[in-house]
């Protein structure tokens, strides 16, 4: 359904056209209202009851660097208005792990609440004046129709079935079709922080089934040889977010942004050591828990 310059969808009025997507089309509108510019997204597809319900817990997400979700309508969703430009790498290091920490306290917000984003990547990540605001939480359960490269789409895998992402930033889980949790976007937000660090991705190919097989079965090229001001322990970071093995990665956001404040504070390198990621990932959660444990006795003993 294509809507013009003044049409109205209930209190919305159609300001713009923004975009298209795999979902549908986008357009900035006015909610007459709360006097608010919003963002409506209409759906290719027929909203079923189950996701209307799943949108509506989405719609309780409140966090700075989540972009809000207002309201869902008849096979429309309306959503905070965000003026930003799509994350973009390559990055200065600082720059880029201040966002990989405002986007590690969204990711954990949402976990929290058992929202799982699934289709996490730049093109969903907006960098505005207040830093970044994640979009789409959860909304890639929707998201069918197939498009150009860097767009959602639903790739069939056998007559049983299919799964649903943006292919160079989906965790192996996702791709063999199984159940996904917060530990898939653990390996989407290490891809995407080896990409605005770099410039580049993490796995490629020529063919989609190439770059199947380098998600599933290859290492990323050496962090340090695409950005020599990497550190190895930074390297080591990202490395555990990108394990193959979800048991294997960090189990939480939380994690990770304390693994990330523990290399950018000058800890000692990790990387020195000859083990694994893998191995050492023990000890990386163990420095993490002992960061929260202390700041949480702190907050005990000053109130």
């Amino acid at each position: 359904m294509s809507l013009a310059a003044g049409d109205k969808l209930g209190p919305y009025e159609i300001i713009s056209p923004i975009g298209k997507g795999g979902m549908g089309e986008v357009y900035r509108a006015h909610d007459t209202r709360l006097r608010r510019d919003v963002a409506i997204k209409i759906s290719a597809a027929k909203f079923s009851q189950r996701f209307e319900r799943e949108a509506r817990a989405i719609a309780g997400l409140n966090h700075p660097h989540i972009c809000s979700l207002y309201d869902v309508g008849p096979d429309f969703l309306v959503m905070e208005h965000v003026d930003g430009a799509p994350l973009e790498g390559p990055l200065p290091l600082d720059q880029a792990l201040l966002y990989a920490s405002q986007i590690c306290d969204a990711l954990e917000a949402a976990h929290r609440k058992g929202i799982i984003h699934r289709d996490l990547k730049p093109g969903n990540i907006l960098v505005g004046e207040n830093g970044v605001k994640v979009l789409d939480f959860g909304l890639a359960k929707i998201e069918r129709a197939p498009s150009p490269d860097g767009a959602t789409e639903t790739i069939p895998l056998t007559s049983e079935g299919s799964f649903m992402g943006t292919l160079p930033y989906m965790a192996p889980e996702q791709i063999e079709g199984k159940e996904a949790d917060a530990r898939a976007d653990i390996f989407a937000f290490g891809v995407v922080l080896y990409e605005l660090i770099s410039g580049k991705r993490p796995f490629t190919g020529s063919s989609q089934p190439s770059l199947i097989a380098s998600i599933l079965k290859e290492q990323p090229r050496p962090l340090q040889e695409l950005q020599p001001l990497a550190s190895l322990g930074l390297e080591r970071v990202i490395q555990t977010c990108l394990e193959k093995e979800p048991d294997k990665r960090w189990q939480s956001a939380r994690e990770v942004k304390h693994a990330l404040e523990w290399v950018s504070q000058g800890a000692p390198d990790a990387a020195r050591s000859t083990e694994a990621p893998a191995n050492n990932l023990r000890l990386w959660q163990g420095m993490a828990a002992l960061t929260t444990l202390i700041a949480v006795g702190l907050a005990g003993w000053m109130f």
